[in-house]
């Protein structure tokens, strides 16, 4: 008998949607979960998910994605691969606990949150309207205590509420690559976190601080980081061209660069799609990006790539601002110059306000490059 999703609004109470996930986890009705947003992007994932098509064997959740790397597409992920990935992680961390959603549940960051609490039969917790960090934790079970957020989120509550933080025993961050001095700043400030590396074809985070976790393999080739295991997707929903050329004898292709130390850990250097190449030399993004944040007068910044004459590419910095300050291209480049080296220089910038982000939560690279691409530079050297 073919089986259908059962599509479900993001509900501004994300525990509503705990009866929904027990179901799916127990294989009796398939699950999507629409991401709230305007009506445009909520009937995209409608007509991606195509509820009134049957389901493919095996699948239990249909996630879709942010479309980072291009257009969203609808990640089969089978209850199994949902459940490894949640005990995999309580075993990494220490054992069951409670769990403070931040994320958005159309994510698979967020959904996991929501499958975690499931799987460990505890009551996640979410932040009230206008409540802060440390009065949420507060208010959790007792026992231990998990959160898992996107790094802009790290630094926004270290900023405000580092103690909050702290009465965490473990904080997740994935979702994008995380700046080491971030990292350095959250752990000597006494925050327990650790990186999350993974995405919604492996049920989410599946490398934590570069190890993989409990049967999770990985591998790197000149395609880039390979992951396999039992976290793994079944494919992408009513597209079996893209699941045979991201799925292969056991294995997803994750079109990250990446690298394996002799112990064996994992660094990921950012996607391969994002490299910007510039007077023929490679030049990753996420390693400007980190550079640029550490100057005192930037508070974040997004890099890419735009065509350029000469060059074949520029390097494009769009930054936000501290407040009160107004970096400006003759200050940054020579910073990033001294730090990386001419070609990641940056020969353009932008100033915004915010950094725009996808539903994930993930920065939203491909949707600002668009925009800077289409309007004139702000500051611009040859």
């Amino acid at each position: 008998m073919a089986r259908h999703l059962t599509l479900v609004s993001a509900p501004a109470d994300p525990r509503a949607l705990l009866p929904h996930l027990r179901a799916a986890l127990e294989g009796t009705a398939p699950l999507a979960v629409l991401p709230a947003g305007p009506p445009a992007a909520v009937d995209a994932a409608r007509t991606l998910l195509r509820p009134q098509e049957p389901l493919e064997p095996g699948a239990d959740l249909v996630v879709v994605t942010s479309g980072s790397t291009g257009g969203g597409r609808g990640v089969l992920l089978p209850a199994s691969a949902v459940v490894a990935s949640a005990e995999a992680t309580m075993r990494r961390l220490g054992g069951p606990g409670a769990w403070l959603l931040v994320l958005p549940v159309s994510s698979v960051a967020g959904l996991q949150v929501l499958c975690r609490s499931v799987v460990a039969r505890t009551e996640p917790t979410v932040p009230a309207r206008g409540e802060g960090l440390a009065a949420a934790v507060a208010r959790m079970p007792p026992g231990r205590r998990y959160a898992a957020m996107v790094p802009t989120q790290l630094r926004r509550f270290l900023e405000a509420e580092a103690g909050g933080l702290r009465a965490l025993d473990a904080v997740l961050v994935g979702g994008a690559a995380t700046d080491p001095a971030l990292l350095a700043r959250a752990r000597d400030e006494g925050v327990t976190v650790a990186t999350s590396y993974g995405m919604t074809e492996t049920a989410g985070g599946c490398v934590y601080d570069g190890r993989p976790l409990d049967g999770v393999r990985v591998r790197v080739t000149e395609g880039g980081v390979e992951l396999a295991g039992p976290v793994l997707a079944l494919g992408y929903r009513l597209d079996p061209e893209g699941t045979a050329a991201a799925f292969a004898d056991g294995w997803f292709r994750t079109r990250d660069a990446g690298s394996l130390g002799p112990d064996g850990r994992l660094t990921v250097h950012g996607r391969l799609d994002d490299v910007v190449i510039t007077g023929g030399v490679n030049v990753a993004p996420q390693a400007v990006e980190a550079v640029l944040r550490e100057h005192p007068a930037v508070a974040d910044a997004v890099v890419f790539g735009r065509h350029d004459e000469e060059w074949g590419q520029r390097v494009v910095a769009a930054v936000v601002p501290v407040p009160g300050a107004e970096p400006d291209l003759d200050v940054l480049r020579p910073w990033v110059r001294e730090r990386l080296g001419g070609p990641a220089a940056p020969r353009e910038l932008h100033r915004i306000a915010a950094v725009p982000t996808l539903h994930t939560g993930k920065p939203d690279r491909r949707g600002l490059a668009a925009r800077i691409t289409a309007a004139p530079a702000a500051d611009e050297r040859h």
